[in-house]
């Protein structure tokens, strides 16, 4: 249906910007998320959590929320040789990329939540990726997404919308997002129960949130905070 939505939904800040973003334009939205082996497993526990946090802090977002679905892709965890699906040192690879870079994760994703699209009925996918202030990850790009729109329609005979939100925008620019959707209650719910340090680190609350504070997604989230409270002053 022309107003329903899927978002996919990890747990982290920027899907939880595009779900707050989906809630306030469409009439039904459902959420997706994937278990693939993830190192920080811990932002899996953080869904529920924000899915509760929304439907508190807007009636209208309350009564738009839908089913919640998580769909295991182990298969990144089996194929090996990243730092996000196993245990070691975050660097640069030979490639340009960090280490962290799930090849096709993206991609499957897509591909993943438009066929749980279609069996429902639905147009609109929301994703939250950006290629603004990012890690480098290939499949981030507004290319590679609308490419997979393209093929995903034409394999099957759609015409699904992939939204992407937040891809011409910095972290900074995520958070003045999240404070135009939701205000001060929105921000705070990022801040206190979203996760997107690399290592699952939940042990340190920092002013932006909790994390380790050293891997590349602790600090692009603490530097676009810093910008955010910075423009505020």
């Amino acid at each position: 249906m022309d107003t329903d939505a899927l978002v996919i939904f990890s747990g982290g800040q920027d899907s939880t910007t595009c779900l707050a973003w989906a809630l306030q334009r469409f009439e039904r939205v459902r959420t997706l998320g994937f278990s693939y082996g993830q190192r920080h497993d811990v932002e899996m526990s953080c869904r529920e959590t924000l899915r509760a946090a929304l439907r508190e802090i807007n009636p209208l977002w309350a009564r738009r929320l839908g089913e919640d679905q998580v769909l295991d892709v182990d298969l990144f965890r089996r194929l090996g040789g990243t730092a996000l699906t196993e245990d070691m040192e975050i660097r640069m690879t030979e490639q340009g990329v960090p280490n962290t870079f799930v090849p096709g994760r993206n991609l499957l994703f897509l591909m993943l939540a438009a066929i749980c699209a279609w069996r429902q009925g639905t147009r609109h996918l929301v994703m939250g990726v950006c290629e603004t202030d990012f890690s480098g990850y290939p499949d981030c790009r507004d290319d590679a997404v609308k490419a997979m729109q393209v093929a995903l329609n034409i394999g099957m005979d759609a015409r699904m919308v992939v939204h992407t939100p937040l891809m011409w925008i910095d972290k900074a620019a995520t958070w003045e997002l999240a404070l135009a959707l939701g205000g001060r209650p929105l921000v705070e719910c990022i801040l206190e129960h979203t996760h997107t340090c690399y290592l699952g680190d939940r042990t340190v609350r920092h002013s932006w949130g909790y994390g380790c504070g050293r891997c590349p997604a602790c600090r692009l989230r603490a530097d676009g905070y810093a910008a955010f409270v910075a423009g505020k002053s």
